[in-house]
């Protein structure tokens, strides 16, 4: 399970370093063709590590999910997609006992 935390950590701080770059490529002056191309450069680096990085969860997420019951065909209720609609039932008034 901490592997599994840790990779969740590692793959979160890619994604942000890379929106990070991005947005600091957005702002670079014009004329600072050096520093565009660095920024493209480690953002390409980071792209690349993102992607291997997401594989890397992608197997380990479903390496630990099929290795916990040795159930790989089980779906986990809060991934299932659709909820199942909620039943509704009318509030009944308790009977009295006793009558005229």
């Amino acid at each position: 399970m901490t592997v599994s935390k840790t990779i969740d950590l590692e793959l979160t701080r890619a994604e942000v370093e890379v929106l990070e770059l991005e947005a600091r490529l957005r702002v670079v002056p014009m004329n600072d063709t050096q520093l565009s191309e660095a920024l493209k450069t480690a953002l390409a680096a980071k792209k690349e590590r993102l992607a291997k990085l997401r594989t890397l969860h992608a197997t380990a997420g479903r390496a630990s999910r099929a290795g916990k019951d040795g159930d790989g065909d089980k779906v986990n209720p809060l991934h299932a997609g659709r909820r199942p609609p909620l039943k509704r039932t009318v509030p009944q008034r308790p009977q009295t006992k006793g009558g005229k």
